[in-house]
C-alpha cells in the first residue's frame, strides 16, 4: 500500500477510537505529528493502533510502563501532550 493510503487510514484509525478522549489524544498526536513521519515510523503508529486506547492513553500520560514495542521516541513524542488542546 502506498504511504498516502496508509497514512489516510491511519488519520480515520486514530480519530475514530471509541471515545472523544482517545480521539483526541491520538488524533491529535497523528494531526500533529504525523507530516514528518517516515516509513519506520508510520509503521510504529500502525502497531500503536492494535493495541488497546486504555493501554495508550495510560502510556501516554505515563500512568503504565508501555512494552518494549511501544518504547522510543515516538512514545516520547506523544508523552509531551502539547498537540491536546486544553480549554479553560
Amino acid at each position: 500500500m502506498d504511504r498516502e493510503t496508509r497514512l489516510k487510514r491511519l488519520r480515520f484509525r486514530s480519530w475514530h477510537r471509541g471515545t472523544r478522549e482517545a480521539d483526541f489524544m491520538i488524533g491529535g498526536f497523528f494531526d500533529h505529528a504525523s507530516a514528518g513521519w517516515n516509513d519506520a515510523e508510520i509503521g510504529w503508529f500502525e502497531a500503536l493502533m492494535d493495541e488497546q486506547d486504555v493501554d495508550i492513553m495510560a502510556w501516554a500520560m505515563r500512568r503504565a510502563a508501555p512494552p518494549l514495542h511501544v518504547e522510543g521516541p515516538m512514545m516520547e513524542a506523544m508523552r509531551r501532550l502539547d498537540y491536546v488542546p486544553i480549554a479553560w
